[in-house]
């Protein structure tokens, strides 16, 4: 799965342009996610050197992003355009509903494949029972 996680407020707490106090938990779920095959990108405000302090910041508590504000590590920040990611998933303290628990993020991830396999066990077993004769809808409008 391809994550993009926010630094400011995510791994560590708000200080911007400082690197703020770390967030309990956050590194090292970041990198049991990295052990398990995830692939992370750091997605954040920082550029420039900003950029280079959250990445070393990270790289110093041994957790190394696969690329920095960009899908590939080769892209060109300036060539490259639009700075919208193909992720899976985004983990960002300004979602709707704030940062979880980091304990329930990782829960949450590791767990959402246990749920895609139920959810196809399920239509798995719905294509095998008797197709209706007539519409979805012709049993809720008559």
């Amino acid at each position: 799965m391809i994550i993009a996680v926010d630094f400011d407020g995510t791994i560590v707490e708000h200080r911007y342009p400082e690197i703020g106090k770390p967030i309990p938990h956050a590194i090292d779920v970041l990198k049991q996610l990295m052990n398990d095959h995830h692939q992370l990108i750091l997605w954040t405000v920082r550029e420039g050197e900003l950029l280079q302090e959250a990445i070393d910041y990270c790289a110093e508590q041994g957790l190394y992003f696969y690329a920095h504000n960009s899908n590939f590590p080769e892209e060109d920040r300036a060539t490259a355009g639009s700075r919208k990611l193909t992720a899976d998933l985004f983990i960002d303290d300004r979602n709707f509903g704030g940062l979880p628990d980091w304990g329930i993020i990782y829960q949450a991830i590791i767990h959402k494949k246990a749920l895609k396999l139920s959810f196809n066990e399920e239509l798995i077993y719905l294509e095998k029972k008797e197709k209706p004769k007539k519409g979805f809808f012709s049993g809720i409008f008559k």
